[in-house]
């Protein structure tokens, strides 16, 4: 049975986007999340198993191709402006194929590492950094051992950061809807305790004022 890796990513913030811009909203984003990230796909060599929510779950014969994708779904996807930051995780490991989908103990962990990860984070197992080796472009930063929900073992943790690249810190995030925004094209901000905070509309400015204590955390 030959290894894969298997790659979950998916919207941070994504129930409170839901909450505060509505369904309709929140679907035709999930949507072209999902369409944004199938562009990158080729270029990597990986496929697309199949869609879950605001979730897109995809498999890789080359984990090094496997973890620069992941990047490139981080930042060229997930750093727009009005769009919600993405997270990323990914394990390597044999797994079994049915009509198209796949299950397995590697299919699980994957995804346990995936929601681990925060908003911009690309996660990966210490399994997936050692089938990859060394990639040139890209940094692997431990993150330590973590405790993951239905897995036995602690399962140790690292960090992609693509080597010499500006990350999402000049982006602000919305704390309403947790949605990306570029102060340059924000709707508006508000002084709360001496930080700056942007919205991405007017709808979510007012929502921080009516209650600044509960967004601002």
């Amino acid at each position: 049975m030959s290894e894969q890796t298997f790659l979950f990513a998916d919207l941070a913030g994504f129930t409170a986007l839901t909450e505060h811009h509505g369904d309709d909203e929140a679907a035709e984003l999930a949507l072209g999340f999902a369409d944004a990230s199938r562009e990158l796909l080729d270029c990597y060599g990986a496929r697309e198993i199949k869609t879950i929510g605001d979730a897109i779950f995809v498999r890789s014969p080359d984990p090094a191709g496997a973890i620069r994708l992941g990047l490139r779904i981080a930042t060229d996807v997930g750093e727009r402006h009005g769009f919600p930051m993405v997270r990323v995780g990914m394990h390597t490991g044999p797994a079994v194929e049915r009509d198209g989908d796949w299950f397995g103990a590697t299919v699980n962990l994957a995804s346990r590492v995936s929601a681990e990860a925060t908003a911009g984070q690309v996660l990966l197992t210490e399994r997936t950094s050692r089938a990859a080796g060394p990639i040139a472009e890209v940094e692997l930063q431990p993150r330590g051992r973590r405790v993951l929900r239905n897995v036995e073992e602690p399962v140790v943790l690292l960090e992609a950061v693509a080597k010499g690249s500006t990350t999402a810190e000049g982006l602000s995030i919305d704390p309403v809807c947790k949605m990306a925004v570029d102060p340059a094209h924000e709707a508006g901000r508000l002084l709360y305790e001496d930080r700056v905070f942007h919205f991405c509309s007017l709808d979510c400015a007012a929502a921080f004022s009516a209650d600044p204590v509960r967004h601002a955390s």
